[in-house]
């Protein structure tokens, strides 16, 4: 996972505001109780913050690859 990725899915699920707010100031207990701010600048690949701020969310597994988007309908 990309940190673009990353941005995706965290806006996707909280919200443009919500996300920046949980990734500056979010302690994560898997992570060393790190902010996932903090997480990223100590080299923690993207993909284990991303579950570390879902799991500290409760965000259920099936939202963890994004929303689903509506499929466009064949012509």
């Amino acid at each position: 996972m990309r940190h673009t990725l990353y941005w995706i899915l965290m806006n996707e699920e909280f919200g443009e505001a919500r996300a920046a707010s949980l990734h500056t100031d979010l302690a994560l207990s898997s992570l060393g109780s790190r902010t996932a701010e903090e997480a990223f600048r100590a080299g923690i690949e993207p993909r284990n913050i991303w579950i570390a701020v879902c799991d500290a969310s409760g965000v259920p597994e099936s939202r963890r690859l994004g929303k689903e988007k509506p499929r466009s309908r064949p012509f």
